[in-house]
C-alpha cells in the first residue's frame, strides 16, 4: 500500500487526504511522521515534572538512575502521571455535566422574570417523564409544579459538584454488591469536585508514594465521573433537549453539499448545537443564503456534537475525530463552529489555507486571531443565528474549483437509549429488560461489548473499531457504541438493521431481526458511556444474569483511543467491574512492572474488573470473547445456542 492507504480504511479520508497532499496542507498524519521518534521516556511513563527539582526520569534498562532527585522510583512516577490523567479526563466530562446542570438552573428562573424577552434562550423541559424520574431519585415531590421540580432538581444536581459529605447520588443506580465493593474499598465517590481535587493533590511531590493507594485514588475520582458528572450530563440533557428516539440518519464526508451553505459543528457539548439546529432553518438566514445563490443551509457534524445531533434530530454526520481537518480540506465548508474538547489547535492552520470561517463559542477553548463569539445560555438561539450568518455570507467567497467532496456517505440508525431498549424489547405494555436477559441465558446472544473510544493516527484510522466489531457480532455478541468508535462502525454500514443478516451470527441476527435493530447500537457521544452502565445495572436487576456488574458476559474495549477522558472512562468501567482492553498503545505505565502488573492483573481480585492492553483488533476479540465465554461458564450458562 502508498503511505496515503495506509492511514485511513475509509475511502472518503483517502480521497481528501490525497488533496490535502495536492493543497500542500499538513494534517495530523504529516505532524505525527514530523514527532518520530517520539520520547521514550515519555511513552513508558518514566518522566516527572512535578516539581522543578526535575525534569527526572528513570532509566528504563536499570544502569542509570533509578529514582528521582526526591527519591520517588519508577512506581510512584507512573502512577502519579496516570492519576493526574485520570483527574484531566474526570474534569472534562463532569465540568460538561456542570455547564448542563447550569442550563436546567437556567430554566427554573424562565417565569421568575416579568419581562419574557429578557430570555431568549429557546430551551424548555422536553422529557417531562424523565425530569420528574430523576427528581424522585433526589427525593423531590413531583406532585409540585413543574417550577419548582426544575428549581429543585437543578439546585441538588449542582450540589453533587461540591458535596463534602456522604456518597454521590447516582451510585444509588448500581447494583447494591458493587456498592458494596466500593465502600469496602473506600473508593465510592463523595463529591465531584473533591475527588478531582484530591486525586491532583495525592500526585503532588511529596505526598503518595504508593502506587496501589494513588491508582485506588485514581478509580475513585474515575467513578465520580462515570456515575457522577457524565451521568449528570446524559440525563440533564434528555431533560431539556429531549430523549433520544431511534431515527435515520447519514454518515461521512459526502453529507457535505456542493450548492449549499455548509456549517460544521463540532466539539462535544450540544447546548449551543441544540440552538444551531433551529437557527440553520431560520427564514431570514435561508432568504439570505439563497439570496448569495446556495440552494439552502446544509448543517453537518463532526464527532460528539455530531452524535448528540444526530441522535435527537437527524443531522448527518460528516465525520468522527481524524476527518475535523479533513472537512474543511474539502474546500465546502463556509464555516466551522467549535466548543471544547478533541478540537484540534491545527484547525486554525488547515482553514487558512481555505475559505472556511473557523468560531469558537467558548471561553474555556480560545484560539489566537481566530473569530470568538461567546457563548451565552441565556441567548443561545441569537447567538445561534449569529454564527450561522456568519458561515452564510461567507458562501460568497468559496473558490469552486477548489472544491471537492467525496461521494462517499452511509445509512444508519442511532438514538438507543437504555429506556429505548427496554421498551423495544419488551414491547409498548410490558416493557422490560426480560427478554435480552433471556437472549443472552440462552446463549442466542453470547454476551455484550461496549467498544467506545477516540481514533489515533498512530493506527490505521477506523480499521480497528470496524475489524474488531464485525468479529465481534459474528460470535453473536451484541456492540454498545458511542461517540467516535460509533461513526466509524455507522462508515462501514455497521448500524443499519440489515448489517445484522451480513455481518451477525444466526443468535444475534434472529434477535436482531426479531426485534428490528441493529447488531451495532448506537447510544450517543462519549459522555453518554454513562448509559451502558445503568444499562448493565438494569439487567441485574431484572435478574438470572447474577449479582453485581462483574458478572454479566460483558468487555469493554478502546480500540483507537488517545484523549485523557479514555483514561477515565477505561478506568471508571474497570472499577464497576468490567474486563476492559485498550488498542493502539498502553497507558504510560510500562517503565514500572509493578504497575503495570497490577492494572492488567492485579486489579480484577480488587474490583471484579482489569485492563488488557492489545494492538491487534482480531485478538482483542478473541480476548473479550473468552472472557465473556468464562463469565457465562461462571453463571453455568452453555456457551452457545
Amino acid at each position: 500500500m502508498s503511505k496515503i492507504e495506509k492511514k485511513s480504511i475509509d475511502l472518503a479520508v483517502l480521497e481528501t487526504l490525497k488533496k490535502a497532499q495536492d493543497d500542500n496542507v499538513k494534517t495530523c498524519w504529516d505532524r505525527l511522521e514530523a514527532q518520530g521518534p517520539q520520547c521514550g521516556f515519555g511513552q513508558l511513563g518514566v518522566c516527572c515534572t512535578v516539581c522543578s527539582m526535575g525534569p527526572c526520569r528513570i532509566d528504563p534498562f536499570g544502569e542509570g538512575a533509578q529514582t528521582g532527585v526526591c527519591g520517588a522510583d519508577a512506581d510512584t512516577i507512573t502512577a502519579r502521571n496516570l492519576a493526574r490523567k485520570i483527574a484531566v479526563g474526570a474534569s472534562a466530562h463532569s465540568d460538561h455535566g456542570r455547564d448542563v446542570a447550569l442550563t436546567l438552573a437556567l430554566l427554573a428562573q424562565k417565569h421568575a422574570h416579568a419581562d419574557k424577552s429578557a430570555h431568549s434562550h429557546g430551551y424548555e423541559i422536553l422529557d417531562p417523564e424523565k425530569l420528574k424520574k430523576l427528581a424522585s431519585e433526589f427525593g423531590i415531590d413531583i406532585t409540585k409544579s413543574q417550577e419548582e421540580i426544575v428549581k429543585e432538581l437543578s439546585k441538588k444536581l449542582l450540589e453533587e459538584f461540591g458535596k463534602q459529605e456522604g456518597e454521590l447520588n447516582f451510585t444509588k443506580r448500581a447494583p447494591e454488591k458493587r456498592r458494596q465493593i466500593w465502600k469496602k474499598l473506600n473508593i465510592i465517590p463523595r463529591g465531584i469536585d473533591r475527588e478531582v481535587v484530591e486525586l491532583l493533590h495525592t500526585t503532588t511531590m511529596g505526598v503518595d508514594n504508593d502506587y496501589k493507594n494513588i491508582i485506588n485514588n485514581g478509580m475513585r475520582c474515575a467513578l465520580s465521573d462515570g456515575w457522577g458528572g457524565s451521568m449528570i450530563a446524559t440525563d440533564v440533557q434528555d431533560v431539556i433537549l429531549g430523549s433520544p428516539q431511534p431515527i435515520r440518519g447519514k454518515v461521512n464526508l459526502g453529507v457535505l453539499k456542493e450548492n449549499y451553505v455548509n456549517i460544521v459543528v463540532h466539539g462535544h457539548e450540544p447546548i449551543l448545537s441544540e440552538m444551531t439546529v433551529k437557527a440553520a432553518s431560520d427564514s431570514e438566514l435561508l432568504k439570505l443564503a439563497k439570496s448569495l445563490g446556495a440552494q439552502g443551509i446544509n448543517l453537518a457534524g463532526i464527532c460528539c456534537t455530531a452524535n448528540e445531533v444526530l441522535m435527537r434530530h437527524g443531522i448527518p454526520v460528516a465525520g468522527n475525530f481524524l476527518q475535523q481537518e479533513l472537512a474543511i480540506v474539502t474546500g465546502a465548508v463556509e464555516l466551522m463552529m467549535v466548543d471544547v474538547q478533541c478540537i484540534m489547535p491545527a484547525l486554525k492552520e488547515v482553514a487558512s489555507c481555505y475559505h472556511t470561517k473557523l468560531v469558537t463559542t467558548s471561553s474555556k477553548a480560545r484560539f489566537p486571531g481566530v473569530t470568538h463569539v461567546e457563548f451565552e445560555v441565556h441567548d443561545a438561539y441569537e447567538t445561534a443565528k449569529k454564527i450561522i450568518k456568519i458561515g452564510v455570507e461567507n458562501f460568497a467567497n468559496r473558490k469552486k474549483d477548489r472544491v471537492n467532496i467525496p461521494k462517499h456517505e452511509m445509512d444508519l440508525v442511532a438514538g438507543f437509549t437504555k429506556e429505548v431498549i427496554f421498551n423495544m424489547l419488551g414491547g409498548r405494555y410490558r416493557a422490560s429488560y426480560r427478554p435480552l436477559n433471556e437472549a443472552i441465558i440462552a446463549g442466542k446472544i453470547r454476551g455484550l461489548a461496549g467498544v467506545v473510544g477516540c481514533n489515533n493516527p498512530k493506527v490505521q484510522h477506523d480499521y480497528f473499531h470496524t475489524a474488531l466489531v464485525k468479529e465481534l457480532i459474528k460470535n453473536d455478541v451484541l456492540v454498545l457504541q458511542t461517540g467516535c468508535a460509533a461513526i466509524a462502525c455507522a462508515k462501514q454500514g455497521l448500524l443499519i438493521p440489515e448489517a445484522a443478516k451480513t455481518y451477525a451470527g444466526k443468535g444475534l441476527q434472529e434477535i436482531c431481526e426479531a426485534v428490528g435493530i441493529p447488531p451495532v447500537l448506537h447510544l450517543g457521544s462519549c459522555v453518554d458511556n454513562s448509559r451502558i452502565l445503568t444499562a448493565a445495572s438494569r439487567i441485574i436487576e431484572e435478574g438470572g444474569l447474577g449479582e453485581d456488574l462483574s458478572d454479566i458476559p460483558a468487555a469493554g474495549c478502546a480500540p483507537e483511543w488517545m484523549s485523557e477522558k479514555a483514561i477515565t472512562i477505561g478506568f471508571y468501567f474497570v472499577a464497576s467491574g468490567v474486563y476492559t482492553i485498550f488498542g493502539g498503545g498502553p497507558f504510560s505505565v510500562l517503565g514500572s512492572q509493578n504497575v503495570t502488573d497490577y492494572l492488567t492483573k492485579g486489579l480484577e481480585s480488587v474490583v471484579g474488573g482489569r485492563f488488557e492492553f492489545c494492538d491487534d483488533p482480531l485478538k482483542m476479540a478473541e480476548l473479550m470473547i473468552a472472557h465473556i465465554d468464562k463469565k457465562r461458564a461462571a453463571l453455568k450458562l452453555k456457551t452457545t445456542c
